[in-house]
């Protein structure tokens, strides 16, 4: 969070703070001082994403292909100046913050809202000046680094004091950020991302010490100061009338600046004058309408101390609670060996939001591109809620012992105000032979228990009796077939022409390189489509969390998001797709994709008809609909278009496709001759 206004003070009032720095001086520097130790620059990812996501278009339900190059452009900028990377990652919202997650969480429901009313009215993405990050990057983030090679940590408490520790401990040569919250820790130098000029590595580099001189206080003084300006201990509504006793008496106050730079001055003021100890700390808490709780300002003053650290405003006997973490709570799960493994994974970013589950029974989901005055499509929360619920029954092992833990849900949506969490009842699936225990799935080994994952994993998206078929195609493609079929389950509005887009990309972005998707131009946006975008990423995360619970399946990398979807191709495949173009052009005129197009729909519709949920045709042209244009879709005689053709169940799969192993079975090949005379190839 860090101290509201103190980053835009210090750019206003004490430019001098900062100064420009070349990062390869200071790597080189650091090698001569340090000449055992590589130059380490420790980041913190959350603050980062907003200015890493760089691609044009972002409403689309992002552009992952070039995101991905972004961060590798990125990190090669770096390392060709010798300079190592740590990323961290936020891995959990502390209770401490919960308030101010949820009104931020509230105030980007308002600014998603004003995105989808611009897009209805002018047919295109707003200018950067709305600019949101695609749903989920964060969590995307983390994997994209670590598919790049470089070491990524997900944080058991706050993300600023553990970057702020390692930088510290480690002797890094910096840290890189936007956060505030880094001008008050005593640890390494600061750098801005904001700042970053990454072609010449050069950007803003914040002094601590110059801080204290523009304010005339000591580093001892930063930490009170921070909690008398407002941060994640200490409310500002609490300090309102401490800041006017303040204003009134500071020298500082100067007509020209806000009323905000004018309580920054005041407060560093009033502190300048209180001798360092406890008993002053204990003078001014009574100055403070803090309520009944006394160690507000202690811990406040606290979270800011680092490990070996001490503070003359804290007296000795009180222990430092800013080392508290996670696993030392009562856990939900009482396995030791279960979380020992779940928590170092949760660290080393392998596994998603599992840690958090075990732990505590508590998961959060931010924002999501989502258009509240869509009626026709619930809050991705919803429509995903049964599969997490089946997940947390293998996670929390429901039933054994006659228990049933519920997971506390704070998961954003329309229609939920965030007062409190929902709470949620595990639903065991339907896993053939039963559901067998984590132990199993987590640590034994054999082929019978990699069918158990696979089958386990199937059963959260009611796809137990798929398995033959989804095991005969690619991993990705098996993945989005999961996805896709259990959201046409799930979302009884979704047509035939959405199915067409979803299945055409997955199948037409094989090959696409980056930078053939950036050039890709859209001559109109759907706000429909903008909102499904969102819906499969976030389905995404779904399949990482089974994933993560059943044993990995899955390789993770299988379940990104640049494996099978890219946020402007969904759009012009949803748009061509609702116009009702002939196959040959939602294919790009690609006859080999005719198959597996054909293959893939016919599973899905399968897995929807026997749960006696039958895909329409509702092609919308220009957001309109007529009952005419309506019609059952029956997969032995359906006809999307005029020059398309979907097989019978019975020989779907394998009946027609196969893998040429040549090509690491990543080429589909038409293999039966009926096939090959429809679509005029040669015989085999």
């Amino acid at each position: 969070m860090g101290i509201r206004g103190l980053q835009g003070f210090v750019a206003r009032v004490c430019p001098d703070v900062g100064r420009m720095v070349d990062l390869r001086e200071m790597a080189e520097k650091h090698r001569i001082d340090h000449p055992d130790f590589p130059p380490v620059i420790v980041v913190d990812a959350m603050c980062c994403v907003r200015y890493w996501y760089t691609p044009e278009n972002w409403v689309c339900g992002g552009q992952w292909r070039e995101y991905l190059a972004v961060l590798e452009d990125f990190i090669k900028a770096f390392m060709a100046a010798g300079i190592k990377l740590v990323f961290y990652f936020d891995g959990v919202v502390e209770e401490k913050k919960r308030d101010e997650w949820i009104k931020r969480r509230l105030q980007n429901n308002k600014e998603i809202a004003r995105i989808f009313q611009f897009i209805k009215t002018h047919r295109k993405q707003p200018g950067r000046g709305m600019f949101v990050v695609p749903s989920a990057l964060p969590t995307f983030t983390r994997f994209a680094l670590k598919l790049l090679g470089q070491k990524t940590v997900c944080t058991l408490q706050e993300a600023d004091f553990e970057v702020a520790a390692y930088g510290l401990e480690h002797n890094c040569i910096g840290i890189l950020g936007q956060d505030s919250d880094y001008l008050i820790y005593n640890t390494c130098p600061y750098f801005s991302i904001e700042k970053l000029r990454l072609d010449r590595l050069v950007t803003v580099m914040y002094s601590r010490e110059d801080l204290c001189h523009a304010l005339g206080l000591s580093l001892t003084h930063l930490p009170l100061f921070a909690c008398l300006l407002g941060n994640d201990v200490i409310p500002e509504s609490l300090l309102e009338g401490f800041w006017d006793k303040c204003l009134v008496t500071s020298p500082s106050k100067n007509n020209s600046y806000n009323r905000r730079a004018n309580i920054i001055l005041a407060v560093a003021n009033y502190i300048s004058k209180l001798p360092c100890s406890y008993s002053s700390l204990k003078k001014l808490k009574e100055m403070l309408p803090l309520g009944l709780d006394e160690t507000l300002l202690y811990r406040g003053v606290q979270s800011y101390l680092l490990p070996g650290q001490q503070s003359p405003w804290i007296p000795p006997n009180v222990t430092n609670c800013q080392m508290f973490s996670l696993q030392e709570q009562t856990a939900v799960c009482q396995e030791k060996e279960i979380l020992q493994l779940a928590k170092e994974q949760h660290i080393r970013s392998e596994n998603y939001t599992i840690f958090n589950i075990l732990s505590s029974g508590e998961i959060e989901c931010s924002n999501s591109l989502e258009d509240e005055c869509d009626t026709e499509i619930p809050g991705q929360a919803l429509i995903y809620r049964p599969a997490r619920q089946h997940i947390y029954s293998v996670l929390l092992e429901s039933g054994k012992g006659g228990a049933y833990p519920v997971v506390k849900e704070w998961f954003v949506y329309f229609g939920n105000p965030l007062q409190q969490p929902e709470l949620i009842q595990p639903v065991q699936p339907s896993v053939p032979g039963g559901t067998p225990n984590l132990k199993t799935l987590w640590f034994a080994k054999g082929p019978d228990v990699e069918k158990q994952r696979y089958s386990t994993f199937l059963a959260c998206f009611h796809l137990q009796d798929g398995m033959e078929e989804l095991q005969a195609l690619e991993a990705p493609v098996a993945a989005f077939c999961c996805l896709l079929a259990y959201l046409m389950m799930q979302v009884s509005s979704l047509s035939l022409e959405d199915l067409n887009a979803f299945v055409a990309v997955i199948l037409c972005l094989k090959g696409k390189p980056a930078a053939q998707l950036a050039g890709l131009q859209l001559a109109q946006v759907d706000s429909r489509a903008v909102h499904l975008g969102a819906v499969f990423v976030r389905g995404l995360t779904t399949l990482l969390l089974a994933n993560s619970t059943c044993g990995f399946p899955f390789r993770m990398d299988d379940l990104m998001p640049w494996e099978m979807f890219d946020g402007k191709l969904f759009q012009e495949k949803y748009q061509q797709s609702h116009r009702g173009c002939p196959l040959e052009e939602l294919l790009e005129g690609n006859e080999s994709l005719y198959a597996p197009f054909h293959n893939v729909k016919s599973f899905i519709c399968k897995a929807c008809m026997a749960k006696k949920r039958t895909i329409q045709s509702r092609p919308r042209g220009n957001r309109f609909t007529t009952g005419t244009q309506q019609r059952e879709f029956h997969p032995r005689f359906q006809q999307t278009h005029r020059s398309s053709f979907v097989p019978p169940y019975h020989n779907q799969m394998r009946g027609f496709l196969w893998r040429n192993p040549q090509s690491q079975g990543r080429e589909y090949r038409l293999r039966h001759p009926e096939w090959r005379r429809r679509f005029h190839l040669p015989p085999r």
